[in-house]
């Protein structure tokens, strides 16, 4: 992943800490799809997305916390798009809103977006919590104990500090890279 200009970077340098500041809005209203009536093929793809939320927190070191949650960010992002891409008739202003930013990941990230969009679909036959996406998806019961959990990790949800330098941006390419198949 090579290093970009300061001049393309800075607008990261703003959009990222933005991300960071909603994810706990962005979650909320990405639990508020998978208790609704989003067609299954799409809300397959909010869950996965959440789900891989709650296995990252359990697994992120401290010191990291900007970078791990910026990961979450750009999980739900793609997961966002790849949800409307299994089913445009499920597009909310939410779900729009995240699918375009993942635009700007596809920039960031070059050609390792399609390494990230891979990992994201994989997501979907993943677990955290004991809850498998098709738990979720499958079962009330499980599915309003995960919203419950969504809601409450959102509203308790603090953004940490983002450090608006050049070197953030390599450590997030290399953070991300290091961890994609």
């Amino acid at each position: 992943m090579g290093v970009m200009s300061d001049s393309s970077n800075s607008r990261y340098l703003e959009m990222f800490p933005a991300w960071l500041r909603s994810l706990g809005e962005d979650t909320a209203a990405l639990g508020q799809i998978v208790e609704g009536d989003a067609p299954d093929e799409a809300r397959r793809y909010v869950v996965a997305g959440l789900n891989y939320l709650f296995k990252s927190l359990d697994l992120i070191p401290d010191g990291i916390d900007d970078l791990g949650f910026l990961d979450d960010a750009f999980v739900l992002r793609v997961a966002a798009s790849l949800a409307l891409a299994e089913n445009p008739a499920a597009k909310t202003d939410v779900l729009g809103r995240l699918s375009d930013d993942a635009r700007s990941i596809k920039d960031f990230l070059g050609g390792d977006y399609a390494r990230l969009e891979t990992y994201v679909r994989g997501l979907r036959k993943g677990a955290a919590r004991g809850r498998t996406v098709e738990d979720i998806v499958g079962d009330s019961a499980t599915r309003e104990a995960f919203v419950a959990e969504v809601r409450s990790w959102s509203k308790a949800f603090q953004a940490p500090t983002f450090t608006r330098d050049q070197k953030t941006l390599v450590k997030l390419k290399a953070f991300l890279g290091a961890k994609l198949p």
